[in-house]
């Protein structure tokens, strides 16, 4: 938990604020994962904090959502032409990853389990 929410700290993801008293803010959560070697060995335990966005209502809350994610197709394909021109393939496992773009609208979220503040709200 102390990584995960020294990486948010470090990408600048939120500022820490007094909540107006017209605003109600969303909760969050933390999900916790355990990932294993390819021989069942633990090889380290995650936590990520996520929104509980299912408390917003599209078109009132919010008007868009984008998830970038890859088709199992392409993957496919990327492999099958680096078999085919004897590319060297590396597999690369990211920690934390952040999608950067500036939000029109307010958002407020509850203080996260964990973190330590003298804020109250």
């Amino acid at each position: 938990m102390d990584a995960e929410l020294n990486a948010l700290a470090k990408n600048d993801t939120w500022t820490i604020v007094d909540l107006p008293p017209d605003k109600t803010p969303i909760g969050c959560k933390w999900v916790y994962k355990i990932k294993y070697r390819s021989n069942g060995e633990i090889e380290r335990h995650k936590a990520r904090l996520v929104a509980k966005g299912f408390t917003q209502q599209e078109g009132i809350v919010f008007f868009d959502t984008f998830s970038p994610v890859v088709k199992l197709t392409s993957i496919r394909v990327l492999l099958s032409i680096a078999a085919a021109k004897g590319w060297i393939l590396e597999q690369l496992d990211v920690d934390n990853a952040f999608l950067h773009d500036d939000l029109s609208e307010e958002v407020y979220m509850k203080i996260p389990p964990g973190l330590h503040t003298s804020k109250t709200n």
